[in-house]
C-alpha cells in the first residue's frame, strides 16, 4: 500500500461525496493553524514543511490502493476509477520551517480542488502538527539552557520508528545539537552523539577494565558514563586514571557523562574532582529523564554542566503530548467560508490570508491586502510541485534560532490583531448565520 492511504475513511467519503455531486473540483482554500500553545511551551515553532511537500508530491494511489478501497464496498460507482487519475496539483504558501508561530496563524495555506484539499488533511495535520510541538519543545529546552548545548537521546522511547525520525529532525531544527539516532542524524545531516551505556560497563570484569577499553578504540573521542557503580568513589577516579593515560599518549578525554542521581551536587562534585587533578577541559554532560523543568533548576543553580542530553519528554511532548492543530475551510470557489461555534476561539477565520509580523505584533489580514510588515506566509508550491530545493537543515536551523531570539525577549510583541478588512467580512459573514461577534 502506498502513503496516500495515510488517510481518515471520512476524507475519503467526503471526497465521493463531492464528486458525485459535481464539487470535486472546486477551488478551496483551507488553513492549518493552532488554537493554543502546548502545556510547558512559551512560543510555538512551525516545522514539519519539507516532509509535508514531499508527500503532496508523491501523491497518487496505487493499484494495491484502489483493490483494497474497493474491497470495502463503500463507494460508488466510477469514484475509484476517478480518484486512481488523481495528483495533487494545488498551491501552497507556508511560514519557512523555524517560524516562530501564534494561535490562529495560519502555519500552510493550500489552495487545491476541494476534493484534493479534503483529502490531504490528516496527513498535513499529522507531520505538521507532531514536528511543530518536538521543535517547539526542543526550542523551549534551547532556551532554559541558556547556551549549553542540548542533544536529544530519544529515539528509544519516541512513538515508533516514524515518530523517532520524525523527532529527530524536527528536534535539530527546533535548536538541538546533535541526535543519538544514527538513520535521522544520516537523513538529514544532523550531528550524531553517543559513546556508551551501563552495559558497556558491565560487560568488562571491572570499570576501569571498560572505561580502558572504549579509550583504547575511540582514544578521539572518548567520553565515559561514570554512573554505574558509583560515581564519586569509582566513576570519576576511574575516568581521571584513563584521562591521564590518554593524555601520556597524546590524546584526551573529552568528558564524561552522569546519568542518575542529585546531578547538581553530582557535577559539582566531578567538576571539582577533575579540575584538581588537572582535567579542567573534560566536559561534564548530564542525562537521564531531563525535561525542561530540571534543565531550568541545574542551569539557575549554576550547576557546572556543559551540555544536558534530553530523550523522553523532549519526543514524546511529554508535558503536553498533543498539538492543537487544526485544518479548516476558509474559501470555496471565492466565497469566503467559516466555522461558527458557542466557544468564540473556535469560530474561524474567513477568506484566503496572509500573516505580517511588525513590531508591535501580529496582523491577520486577506491575502490581497497590503498591510505594513513582513508577510510569513510564502508561496512553496505551484501546480503540486514544489518551487525550490528544499533547504538545508542547519540552515533552518540558524535561521529559527535568530528568529526566535528575536522574538522570545520581547513577550509584548507576541499578539494578533485582525485587519479592519478582515474583521468586517468575519462580522458580516457571523451576522448571515445569526450570529454576532463574540457570540
Amino acid at each position: 500500500m502506498s502513503q496516500s492511504l495515510f488517510t481518515d475513511l471520512y476524507e475519503l467519503t467526503m471526497m465521493a461525496g463531492y464528486w458525485r455531486t459535481g464539487h470535486a473540483e472546486d477551488t478551496a482554500t483551507f488553513d492549518l493553524f493552532h488554537r493554543h500553545a502546548p502545556r510547558g511551551v512559551d512560543l510555538v515553532v512551525a516545522a514539519g514543511l519539507e516532509p509535508t511537500l514531499e508527500w503532496l508530491e508523491q501523491l497518487g494511489f496505487s493499484d494495491d490502493d484502489l483493490l483494497y478501497l474497493d474491497s470495502l464496498d463503500l463507494f460508488p460507482d466510477g469514484f475509484l476509477d476517478w480518484l486512481g487519475d488523481l495528483r495533487f496539483t494545488g498551491e501552497v504558501w507556508a511560514m519557512p520551517e523555524g517560524t516562530p508561530v501564534l494561535p490562529h496563524e495560519p502555519i500552510l495555506r493550500v489552495t487545491a480542488p476541494l476534493a484534493q484539499g479534503q483529502l490531504v488533511e490528516t496527513a498535513l495535520l499529522n507531520m505538521v502538527s507532531y514536528s511543530s510541538l518536538v521543535a517547539s519543545t526542543a526550542s523551549q529546552l534551547v532556551a532554559v539552557a541558556r547556551g549549553t548545548p542540548i542533544l536529544e537521546f530519544g529515539a528509544r522511547r519516541a512513538h515508533g520508528p516514524d515518530g523517532a525520525r520524525t523527532g529527530s529532525r524536527a528536534a535539530y531544527l527546533g535548536g538541538c545539537a546533535a541526535t543519538s539516532n544514527v538513520v535521522a542524524a544520516a537523513d538529514y545531516g544532523v550531528p550524531p552523539s553517543g559513546t556508551q551505556a551501563h552495559a558497556w560497563i558491565m560487560a568488562f570484569p571491572d570499570e576501569l577494565t571498560a572505561f580502558r577499553a572504549y579509550a583504547d578504540t575511540f582514544p578521539h573521542q572518548t567520553v565515559l558514563l561514570v554512573d554505574t557503580y558509583d560515581t564519586v568513589r569509582s566513576g570519576v577516579p576511574n575516568a581521571i586514571t584513563v584521562g591521564h593515560e590518554l593524555a601520556a599518549s597524546g590524546h584526551r578525554l573529552r568528558g564524561i557523562r552522569l546519568d542518575s542521581g542529585d546531578l547538581d551536587a553530582l557535577s559539582r562534585q566531578a567538576r571539582q574532582m577533575l579540575d584538581e587533578a588537572g582535567l579542567s577541559d573534560v566536559q561534564v554532560l548530564v542525562s537521564g529523564d531531563l525535561d525542561v523543568a530540571r534543565v531550568r533548576e541545574l542551569v539557575e543553580a549554576d550547576a557546572p554542566i556543559d551540555g544536558f542530553g534530553v530523550g523522553t519528554s523532549l519526543l514524546t511532548a511529554r508535558e503536553d503530548p498533543a498539538f492543537s492543530g487544526v485544518y479548516k475551510l476558509a474559501e470555496v470557489e471565492g466565497r469566503p467560508a467559516l466555522k461558527v461555534s458557542g466557544e468564540p476561539t473556535k469560530t474561524t477565520d474567513p477568506g484566503r490570508k496572509q500573516v505580517w509580523r511588525t513590531p508591535e505584533g501580529d496582523v491577520l489580514g486577506l491575502a490581497h491586502e497590503d498591510l505594513a510588515g513582513t508577510p510569513l506566509l510564502e508561496q512553496v508550491m505551484a501546480g503540486g510541485r514544489r518551487l525550490r530545493p528544499a533547504p538545508d537543515l542547519a540552515e533552518q536551523r540558524a535561521r529559527c534560532l535568530d528568529r526566535v531570539a528575536e522574538l522570545r525577549p520581547h513577550p509584548e510583541r507576541w499578539t494578533l490583531r485582525r485587519s479592519p478588512e478582515l474583521k468586517a467580512l468575519r462580522r458580516e459573514l457571523l451576522a448571515t448565520h445569526g450570529h454576532a461577534e463574540g457570540a
